[in-house]
């Protein structure tokens, strides 16, 4: 069970006693196959379970089209500089039943599809949980992903420690960890209004359209799929940079199979195209 955000028992400890509390929580499930995407939650969720339960903990990577492929290489790297043992596997959400098709649920079926994936792979190994990096400020937000990850009973140690994001990310700071200040990620398939279908080809047209941003500098950003329409999300303070690079922004959109370039006056927002579950409720 997910602890209330607001709980009472999670409120007011210092970092440290945050560090501890997760150490304490991870100690008691003895060993733990943790689900990694390379991200700053699951990167410091790994490092401290490894810490904590050394050989008793693994990595798992599942890989598939939706990932974006600059993190299918850094996943490798970044176990290894924690010392902790990864299982890399292939996973086909793409292929589940109503996925392409981008319902407003369609990350119940990732995650789904991710802890079915998991939890075999656990009980193979006799390790005893499943553990999620989801942290307490993900309880506030559309996230169909974590009733898939409570249905199929993974842990969420971080929720259970206190952490917020900033937490995360200032402990992963103190621990050297060089994700600390990573730019938030998310499946490709985010790139994508609800309803509009996910295809291998689109996803690879944002994929490799983001890789040539990042190449150009830019970190913390993404490319929402609206048909022939690439729309730019970047940080606010990013923009001015943006028209000063217009020409070879546009030309790597064009190159990426897309007609025209908008840049989103209102900048990076992560889950921004949640907003229409809203819309379309009132």
């Amino acid at each position: 069970m997910l602890p209330s955000a607001d709980s009472p028992a999670l409120a007011g400890p210092s970092l440290a006693d945050k560090h501890d509390r997760l150490r304490a929580v991870i100690a008691g499930y003895r060993s733990a196959l943790v689900c990694f995407s390379g991200g700053v939650d699951s990167t410091l969720l790994l490092k401290v379970a490894h810490d904590t339960l050394g050989e008793h903990c693994v990595a798992l990577t599942a890989v598939s089209i939706t990932m974006a492929a600059s993190e299918r290489s850094s996943v490798r790297e970044l176990a290894a500089g924690i010392g902790a043992r990864l299982e890399v596997v292939d996973s086909h959400e793409l292929e589940r039943p109503g996925f392409a098709q981008n319902p407003t649920d369609r990350c119940y079926h990732c995650k789904a599809e991710l802890l079915e994936i998991a939890r075999p792979r656990a009980d193979a190994l006799g390790v005893a949980e499943v553990l999620i990096g989801t942290n307490l400020d993900d309880l506030g937000d559309h996230r169909p992903g974590l009733t898939a990850a409570n249905e199929r009973g993974a842990r969420h140690p971080l929720v259970e420690a206190g952490l917020t994001k900033a937490d995360v990310r200032a402990l992963s700071r103190d621990l050297g960890l060089p994700t600390w200040d990573k730019p938030q990620l998310a499946c490709l398939s985010s790139r994508f209004p609800y309803g509009t279908e996910i295809t291998p080809e689109r996803l690879r047209q944002v994929d490799g359209f983001e890789d040539a941003l990042r190449a150009l500098g830019f970190r913390q950003l993404r490319v929402r799929y609206h048909g022939d329409v690439a729309r730019l999300e970047i940080d606010v303070a990013d923009m001015p940079r943006a028209l000063d690079a217009r020409e070879a922004i546009v030309k790597a959109g064009r190159a990426h199979g897309f007609t025209f370039v908008a840049l989103d006056l209102a900048g990076f927002a992560s889950g921004s195209l949640n907003q229409l579950i809203a819309l379309r409720r009132k």
